[in-house]
């Protein structure tokens, strides 16, 4: 006789009580959504990836734009993002801990490592408002955006496909780089550095600009910056539901709402939510910042 037990079809995925596969209908939900949430990153990376390659040749490098480290001079690429991803990494662990600690229905252990992780979440969230000040602020050197047109050098005549003249080099504010192409024959380089009369006309014909926004980009492409505030901001807006969510079911352990329950599946529910917010941003970090 088989020890298999039966299941009535009727009620299998009716909610209440029933558990189909062993899952509660509380954490097949949360399953469900971050699925579909799941896809919806994954149009936003696939997006960006598509316009970076569509304009390669005036995309910036991540590691030329953030640079900022909280009270150091000089340039670190990409440090800060890194421990910003480190902290968030370890906020995933110190859930990991609260979970496990609330299979043993250890109340102190769950308030501990969850409280752990709501410090990373918090201190990771003032690390991105942080970076999108200075990201939205910009350099001191700035850059000069242009209109569309031509501009007529030594060695011929040449169309800028996009307005921006960065400032990369000099606090003189003499050394412009300008992305182009030339109307006649192939281009090795998407830049050209303007000098003399050329480099006059530029900077009395543009306007001058700083930092980025929805619509100027110090950096390069304006498409750059719109994706940085959608897809880190996207990001962000979970990783504060995720704190939020976490703060309420922190209060709950503290006052004993699970210990009386005999369980904590909601630590549980809301640690498979932290944990995909990490793993996404993962890939984020990972398509933005280093590709």
């Amino acid at each position: 006789m088989s020890n298999t037990a039966t299941m009535d079809s009727k009620t299998a995925w009716g909610g209440n009580n029933e558990s189909p596969y062993g899952a509660s209908y509380g954490k097949l939900m949360m399953w469900f959504f971050l699925i579909s949430d799941a896809l919806s990153f994954t149009g936003f990376l696939s997006a960006y990836g598509f316009y970076r390659h569509y304009y390669g040749s005036l995309w910036p490098s991540a590691e030329n734009v953030f640079t900022h480290f909280p009270f150091m001079h000089g340039n670190h690429p990409l440090l800060y993002v890194a421990l910003m991803t480190f902290i968030l990494i370890m906020s995933s662990v110190t859930m990991v801990l609260a979970v496990e600690a609330g299979h043993r229905m250890d109340k102190k252990g769950v308030t501990i490592w969850l409280g752990w992780t709501l410090l990373g979440g918090a201190i990771f969230l003032g690390s991105q408002a942080w970076e999108w000040y200075h990201f939205i602020h910009g350099t001191e050197l700035g850059a000069i955006e242009l209109g569309r047109g031509t501009f007529a050098l030594p060695n011929g005549t040449v169309e800028h496909t996009y307005g921006v003249i960065a400032r990369w080099a000099d606090d003189s504010k003499q050394v412009l780089l300008l992305p182009w192409r030339e109307i006649a024959g192939d281009v090795t380089s998407p830049y050209i550095q303007l000098t003399g009369q050329a480099l006059t006309e530029a900077v009395a014909n543009g306007k001058e600009i700083y930092g980025a926004n929805l619509t100027h980009n110090e950096y390069g492409h304006p498409l750059f910056g719109d994706f940085f505030f959608f897809i880190t901001g996207f990001h962000g807006t979970h990783v504060f539901s995720g704190v939020v969510l976490n703060f309420i079911v922190f209060i709950n352990v503290i006052m004993g709402t699970y210990q009386k329950r005999g369980h904590y599946e909601m630590v549980e529910k809301v640690g498979l939510y932290w944990h995909f917010v990490d793993l996404v941003w993962v890939f984020v970090f990972t398509f933005f910042y280093l590709v």
